[in-house]
């Protein structure tokens, strides 16, 4: 009989819904049932999350993951990195960044060591973070600085079949434009269509989105189209893969009503969040995509205003137990 993943889950920012929505999921015997997981944490957090949820969430503590005995539990190891006296819901917190960092590193080293298939991360606070200690541009960059990957990574977001990465990430708008070059355009391109082949799709369709207003409208809005954006896809189509555009960011989503795709690839971060979130932002994942490690969190941040009254959905948390499952290979 084929052997049950063995997941990492960790517990995000505590000052956030992190907790209550890792609670929540875990209510779900469809989930309980999908992998063994080991929740990493502080145990006081989780306490709170399952209290703010109001629900109760039967585990096992363990001190070390070689203790796991069962596949039909739920475990916790609790690491004592954060009482909650010291952390306000809804406010940002140095010591939340720092316990998110040293937990997401705790984790990370035993999925590396190969005794977690892969992991799921609750929402985290990037200034948080980086106020913590953690100097890194995003929490992908992190992962990869301490699996000493240098290149061939990148974000990809996930709505149920469809696909989403980018050329550019979390950079300040005025340097998107300089960051648009042939080579790192194809890069992406490919790393898209390498990415859905190891998921389990045949031919996977990839649309481009271009940077200017009416995809430059022949240069008079901007050459980026002309000078790198096109001859990345062109050289990609002769590679054998599936690419198409650069189409206008302003109707590429209109698209999948009568020329469907299976991956968009925009050139900044929010050209596809947008469309992403409004087609539904209770199911969006955040896979981090070339790396070692299956990693998938829910696409939607911390959500100060509402920590701590309960009314978290956990649907995209949900979606990223059941991805970063489908991404270890089982």
């Amino acid at each position: 009989m084929k052997r049950k993943p063995l997941m990492g889950l960790t517990l995000g920012d505590a000052t956030g819904i992190g907790s209550e929505l890792v609670a929540k999921s875990l209510q779900s015997e469809e989930i309980r049932q999908l992998a063994t997981w080991v929740l990493v944490g502080d145990e006081r957090v989780f306490q709170q999350g399952q209290a703010i949820a109001g629900v109760s969430v039967s585990y096992q503590k363990i001190d070390t993951i070689d203790q796991i005995d069962s596949e039909d539990q739920i475990y916790f190891i609790d690491l004592q990195n954060l009482s909650t006296d010291s952390y306000t819901l809804g406010q940002l917190s140095i010591d939340s960044g720092k316990a998110t960092g040293e937990t997401l590193t705790f984790v990370l080293k035993l999925a590396q060591q190969k005794k977690l298939d892969g992991f799921v991360y609750a929402p985290i606070n990037k200034e948080a973070l980086h106020s913590g200690g953690f100097h890194f541009q995003d929490e992908l960059h992190f992962f990869a600085s301490l699996l000493d990957c240098k290149e061939g990574f990148s974000e990809i977001n996930v709505m149920g079949d469809l696909w989403f990465t980018r050329i550019t990430s979390h950079v300040p708008l005025k340097e998107v434009s300089s960051l648009i070059k042939k080579d790192r355009v194809a890069r992406i391109i490919r790393f898209a269509h390498d990415t859905l082949i190891s998921v389990g799709f045949d031919n996977p369709r990839i649309a481009v989105a271009a940077l200017n207003p009416h995809a430059g409208d022949g240069g008079l809005l901007g050459t980026e189209e002309i000078d790198e954006i096109s001859p990345a896809i062109h050289e990609a189509w002769e590679q054998g893969i599936n690419v198409v555009g650069p189409y206008p960011a302003d109707t590429i989503f209109l698209r999948l009503q009568t020329k469907p795709f299976d991956c968009l690839v925009s050139m900044y971060h929010d050209q596809a969040q947008t469309g992403m979130k409004l087609l539904g932002f209770n199911k969006g994942v955040t896979v981090s995509g070339g790396l070692p490690i299956a990693i998938a969190t829910p696409a939607h941040g911390t959500a100060f205003d509402i920590a701590g009254k309960g009314t978290s959905d956990p649907g995209a948390t949900v979606q990223a137990m059941k991805l970063a499952v489908r991404l270890a290979g089982f």
